[in-house]
């Protein structure tokens, strides 16, 4: 079956839509505001009439182009250009302004590329283990990981703890702006049925990252209109060194398992594998102040991490039918239509399919990296473009962005408020990072924690008699305090 499998993939025909599938990918991925998602859903229909292992294919690269697309506008334009680049920006931005933007983008393809490999292993050879695991995970459980999930406010807080907790309640709050969960009982809409369906993660990334720093920007509109001249980086392989890649063992392998991790449970993500797997390197790190600063520690653990949630959100989807994400939603769509079923006799029924698929992740992963390594002067030379040039063009990509994302020009609106939200918290000092993390996990703390006590009737002693909550709740509980017991210890200092 492997060798049929094989023999599959390995054909031109094959091959050139993996590499078209992962070119088209990088470049929704890298466009504010569209997404390995989209790029899946726009091509579905072209799979449709393709054979069986050539249609998947494409879809794959798709899917894996997109997700390490989007640390290209997050380095350079200091944008996310998908949810899973968030933490992306907190170091690969300062890199850039830096004048170390080929080096950060160098590093950030290598670890993508890691982190892909790793979880793509993992898939072949640990799929029916993990997925077994899964099986034990309720909304008991997901509650507590979302609780733990979010103790990660108080350590991305900044100089004021207290500043941290407000914008990251502020987000749990717009996070409920709707309908709820389970029983639809509008909330927060104030008779506006634009707002009955919230608003969408995309909507609130572009006009907190983008449109806040265009806003910014134009304060100093004397720098805006000089022209900068053209910045020269010298980059040899991918800008790290060998000493370097071995000081990064340990937090590319955490970042990796926490992103595999993540992967595998589904509904969670790759923005919160990367916050998750960024947050973890900095708590582990000898120097956490540098953090946010521009080094390479910190793009190495997102990047690594949310390329390993493409393997592990696949776990979950090939054996037990289960999408892990919504890219992956759209990707049981295209295997069913060509007659998959994905569960516990996947490779049973459909071997050689399921292996062709193995190897063409394998290979778009490769083409990933030869693309994105050899594009990587085009890329840098996008900071060459005077800002009264660019900012411009970047808005513009915004409104497009936000409007596609539902048709809707209230979304458009919509990035205009966060923009302005952002400016606001710029002027007050309030740092923007905890209310996107509020907002992720506000709703997913919500929905399980309602779901779990509508189960068993109102009881919470649920989320304390399951080990496995248990644990993710004493968890959270010890982050809280080491996290409450060093702000303590460094204003006193002060």
């Amino acid at each position: 079956m492997v060798l049929e499998g094989l023999s599959l993939v390995l054909t031109p025909t094959c091959l050139a839509l993996i590499t078209f599938g992962v070119i088209i990918g990088i470049i929704f991925g890298s466009i504010p505001g569209l997404s390995s998602t989209m790029a899946i859903v726009l091509f579905l229909p072209l799979s449709f009439g393709l054979p069986t292992v050539d249609g998947i294919s494409l879809l794959v690269g798709l899917y894996l182009g997109g997700i390490s697309g989007g640390l290209i506008s997050a380095i350079l334009l200091k944008i996310p250009g998908t949810p899973s680049s968030i933490a992306t920006v907190f170091d690969g931005g300062p890199m850039a302004e830096h004048g170390e933007a080929g080096k950060a983008l160098g590093v950030g393809i290598l670890y993508s590329f890691i982190g892909g490999m790793i979880s793509i292993f993992a898939l072949i050879f640990l799929s029916p283990y993990l997925a077994a695991v899964t099986l034990e995970f309720t909304p008991v459980e997901y509650f507590s990981i979302a609780v733990f999930s979010l103790t990660i406010i108080a350590s991305l807080s900044g100089k004021s703890l207290m500043k941290g907790l407000l914008s990251g309640l502020l987000g749990i709050a717009i996070s409920m702006v709707g309908m709820a969960p389970l029983d639809g009982v509008t909330r927060f809409a104030f008779g506006q049925y634009q707002l009955l369906s919230g608003f969408s993660i995309v909507v609130v990334l572009i006009g907190i990252f983008a449109v806040t720093d265009i806003i910014m920007a134009g304060y100093g509109r004397d720098g805006i209109d000089q022209e900068i001249g053209k910045k020269t980086y010298t980059l040899k392989g991918f800008g790290i060194t060998l000493k370097e890649f071995k000081d990064q063992i340990r937090n590319m392998i955490q970042s990796a398992l926490i992103g595999l991790g993540i992967g595998i449970l589904p509904g969670i993500g790759g923005s919160t594998a990367s916050i998750l797997a960024y947050t973890a390197s900095k708590n582990s790190s000898k120097h956490p102040e540098k953090y946010g600063t521009g080094i390479i520690d910190g793009v190495i653990a997102s990047e690594t991490s949310n390329n390993a949630v493409i393997g592990g959100s696949l776990i979950p989807l090939l054996t037990m039918g289960i999408p892990g994400n919504t890219a992956t939603a759209v990707f049981l769509g295209g295997l069913t239509i060509h007659g998959i079923s994905p569960g516990p006799l996947i490779f049973e029924k459909s071997g050689p399919i399921v292996y062709g698929i193995f190897f063409a992740l394998i290979i778009a992963n490769f083409v990933m990296l030869l693309f994105e390594r050899a594009g990587l002067k085009v890329f840098v030379r996008l900071l060459d473009i005077p800002k009264h040039i660019l900012l411009p063009i970047v808005m513009v990509c915004c409104v497009i962005g936000a409007y596609t994302n539902n048709s809707r020009i209230f979304d458009v609106w919509c990035v205009m408020g966060f923009g302005i939200l952002g400016v606001l918290f710029k002027r007050m000092h309030i740092p923007s990072t905890p209310l996107i993390i509020g907002f992720i996990l506000g709703g997913m703390a919500e929905t399980n924690l309602r779901r779990a006590l509508q189960a068993s009737d109102g009881d919470l002693t649920v989320f304390v008699t399951s080990p496995i909550s248990l644990a993710f709740l004493v968890i959270a509980v010890v982050s809280l305090f080491m996290t409450l017991r060093k702000s303590y210890k460094k204003s006193k200092a002060q």
